[in-house]
């Protein structure tokens, strides 16, 4: 690999930096209290090419490869765990379904509202009885003439209840998969219960009830029954996105862990000079940097077209519980400040909790690592 980053996208990451810095880091605390997302953000972050990451840039998006991308959702984590998963959820999971499985007249049609911000989008796939296991989903699908009917319930979906666009995916028969693209308002399609969380607060999630919903044939999103080999490639590049997500959030409470340290002073002298703490930051810093290399191979074989599911799901697993053991440790050396809220890191630690179950659970990474391993052998 090459340890170096082009110009345009060290360019791009400093841009981000700079309206995290200035627009979300001085909100989030409010916007964290207040519990909703912040839709009025909507047009900022749509002139700065943050709702279309990965759409081409002859389709109005920002044209960003994984790398690249890796390298924003990180600086957005760093300000805010809630926006970045809503970005997340709107770029790689519904985006990044329509990327992979839409037709060109359905790229048409809805990437084009969804990148400038007319409203943002959700992956529906979790349901209340599957999790893990996303072919034992109890919705179902059902042909009638030129179109579908779709009955069911899902769980656990980002941005939920204030999406305008919804890629659906439906039980089509044992074990097997369907994909649908709904807009907000379509009769027999709402949102359902918003779920109050331990952390993300600002990161709108909820249930979404399908009951009989009709869907014309031209809205199915790839092949009738095959979505779960989509889904699989939808996931691969959100795990990526996920651990650089985790990483940032961790990064931001080991910065404000250091700058603590350097400053409290016990027994008359800075407790940056007592070995048991700095023992607590070298081990964050290096864990951070192992996870980031992890997070950025993944990405960078994916953007060469090479086979990067493993390495997709050893970056997730490592840099999401890593960002828990680091962030935590960082809250230990604040002592009592770091369990105020006067400090973020309390709520970093909340929101990076999430990290180790959302796009797959640690311990789904570490079963399709070792498939994949077991089958290279």
């Amino acid at each position: 690999m090459r340890f170096a980053y082009r110009e345009e996208q060290l360019l791009i990451r400093d841009t981000v930096r700079g309206f995290v810095r200035d627009r979300i880091v001085p909100n989030a605390d409010r916007w964290n209290e207040a519990g909703e997302f912040p839709l009025e953000l909507l047009p900022e972050l749509a002139g700065l090419g943050l709702l279309g990451l990965a759409v081409p840039t002859d389709q109005g998006g920002a044209g960003l490869d994984l790398l690249t991308t890796a390298l924003v959702m990180e600086e957005l984590g760093k300000g805010d765990g809630s926006v970045a998963l809503t970005l997340a959820a709107h770029n790689s999971l519904c985006i990044g379904h329509l990327l992979v499985a839409a037709n060109a007249e359905q790229k048409k049609r809805w990437l084009p509202p969804l990148v400038r911000g007319d409203y943002l989008g959700c992956w529906a796939l979790t349901e209340p009885a599957s999790g893990s296991d996303a072919l034992a989903v109890q919705s179902r699908s059902r042909r009638e003439g030129d179109a579908y009917v779709l009955s069911g319930t899902k769980q656990f979906i980002t941005n939920g209840s204030i999406g305008g666009f919804a890629v659906v995916l439906v039980g089509a028969g044992e074990r097997s998969l369907s994909a649908f693209g709904i807009s907000r308002g379509t009769p027999g399609f709402r949102p359902g219960r918003r779920e109050e969380k331990m952390g993300l607060h600002a990161s709108d999630t909820a249930q979404i009830v399908i009951a009989d919903c009709r869907v014309p044939e031209r809205d199915r999103i790839g092949v009738e029954g095959r979505a779960f080999e989509d889904v699989k490639r939808v996931l691969d590049r959100g795990r990526v996105g996920i651990g650089a997500l985790a990483i940032g959030l961790a990064t931001a409470s080991l910065e404000i862990a250091t700058a603590y340290a350097k400053d409290r002073k016990q027994f008359g002298r800075p407790i940056a000079e007592f070995e048991m703490i700095q023992w607590k930051l070298a081990r964050g810093r290096t864990e951070l940097d192992a996870a980031r290399l992890l997070v950025h191979r993944a990405a960078a074989l994916a953007d060469a077209g090479c086979p990067f599911t493993a390495a997709a799901s050893q970056a997730k697993l490592y840099a999401s519980e890593a960002a828990t053991r680091v962030t935590d440790a960082a809250l230990q050396v604040l002592g009592g400040y770091g369990y105020l809220r006067d400090f973020p890191i309390e709520r970093h630690l909340r929101d990076v909790r999430l990290m180790e179950i959302g796009e797959g659970t640690s311990e789904v990474q570490r079963m399709v690592i070792a498939r994949e391993l077991l089958r290279a052998s």
